[in-house]
């Protein structure tokens, strides 16, 4: 029986062979026209068949473009208040989430020797003032005294030219005038250490009194504390913490925006920030990063909002969406964007002529009921289903379906 499977075999061989290498021999010989056979395959090139798409009709309308950006929120000002000076704090603590205005007080350091240096400073003070009106008056005394005696010297030398005074009355009243003068510059130089010493004191009065200010600790501004102020009986040394003063309103939301939106923020545009809760909160742009940063290459944006109520912590997350300017665009679903040869974003449309187009397109914002782009006509029928079956002049049989509101 192995024979019969050989010679099977030898006939499919040369039946293939005949088929494929002799074809047009063998259609010869059975009779048949070898091109009449042949199947008719430029009856279509002339009549494309339609591609079946589904479309909208879209009109552009006006729509306030924007970036979108991932952030946190962060407190508006924040700062640890510090000791100047060393001391026992003798003040009950405040509790940390307690509610503080500008001037109050935070902590009180134990005052020890400073009123009684200070009182020392006043009291030297008005040493030195009262000797102020005696040096100004040894002054005034000894100008008077060095103008008689400048007054006796002249009329000794005119009487002196006129042979009516001796050479020892001229050389008398010239040494009265030189007394004088010395007198004077004694005088002067009195008053002036007393200046010196009014000053002094002064000095020392503005220091101990500013001593004494310092042994209350008051808050800069209003805000929270972060923290417990300084406890009953600690010793605080200058630079030491007395608390942790944060102010929330308005709140800052802060984030990074790519070197291709940055030119897209304005300071002053409007900012809404939207937190993991739901809760939305909406303020303007207040700071744009003139200098990226070094790694990342983004820019750090700011904006500021409303926080009276301190409903807004610090450190939240938050998605925030900052408006640009309102160009004309189109909304239509995310699911029609496509591709075209070159690798572009786009949409496909159809004409007038019932042939699809391409049109690429910039996405202006993203919506949930869908995308608005610019770059279509302000008419478009807009393929929405099959533009990933058809190509520039494919034409298309159109069905319409409503467009997203």
């Amino acid at each position: 029986m192995r024979w019969i499977s050989m010679l099977t075999a030898l006939l499919v061989t040369v039946s293939f062979y005949l088929l494929m290498m002799e074809r047009e021999r063998v259609m010869a010989l059975a009779g048949v026209d070898p091109a009449s056979a042949a199947p008719d395959t430029t009856a279509g090139e002339d009549a494309p068949q339609a591609v079946s798409v589904v479309v909208i009709d879209s009109e552009a309308r006006p729509v306030r473009g924007g970036v979108r950006l991932r952030g946190e929120t962060a407190a508006a000002r924040s700062v640890a208040v510090l000791a100047e000076i060393d001391g026992r704090v003798v003040s009950e603590p405040l509790r940390k989430g307690r509610s503080v205005a500008a001037g109050d007080t935070l902590c009180r350091i134990e005052p020890g020797t400073r009123p009684t240096a200070l009182a020392q400073a006043r009291a030297v003070l008005a040493e030195a003032r009262a000797r102020l009106p005696e040096a100004r008056a040894a002054v005034t005394q000894a100008r008077a005294q060095l103008n008689e005696a400048e007054i006796n010297d002249r009329a000794a030398q005119r009487l002196s030219r006129e042979g009516y005074a001796s050479d020892t009355r001229v050389a008398g009243t010239a040494s009265a005038v030189s007394t004088a003068q010395a007198a004077v510059a004694s005088a002067t130089a009195g008053l002036e250490a007393a200046e010196t010493a009014r000053r002094t004191a002064e000095a020392q009065v503005r220091n101990a009194e500013i001593e004494t200010e310092r042994l209350t600790i008051t808050a800069p501004f209003a805000g929270v504390l972060d923290e417990d102020t300084a406890e009953l009986g600690a010793l605080l040394q200058p630079g030491s913490s007395c608390a942790t003063v944060t102010a929330l309103d308005p709140i800052r939301l802060v984030g990074a925006v790519p070197e291709t939106e940055v030119d897209k923020i304005r300071t002053g545009a409007a900012a809404t920030g939207k937190l993991v809760s739901g809760h939305e909160i909406k303020g303007q742009v207040s700071f744009v990063a003139r200098i990226s940063d070094p790694v990342t290459r983004t820019f750090r944006v700011e904006a500021e909002a409303p926080n009276a109520d301190g409903a807004v912590r610090a450190g939240q997350s938050v998605d925030i969406r900052i408006a640009g300017p309102a160009r004309d665009g189109h909304l239509v679903p995310q699911s029609a964007l496509t591709l075209d040869d070159s690798g572009r974003l786009g949409l496909r449309w159809v004409d007038a002529d019932s042939r699809a187009r391409f049109a690429p397109v910039e996405v202006i914002r993203d919506t949930p009921d869908g995308i608005w782009v610019s770059g279509l006509p302000d008419s478009a029928r807009v393929i929405v289903v099959g533009q990933e079956f058809v190509s520039d002049g494919t034409p298309v049989e159109v069905h319409r379906r409503e467009p997203p509101q």
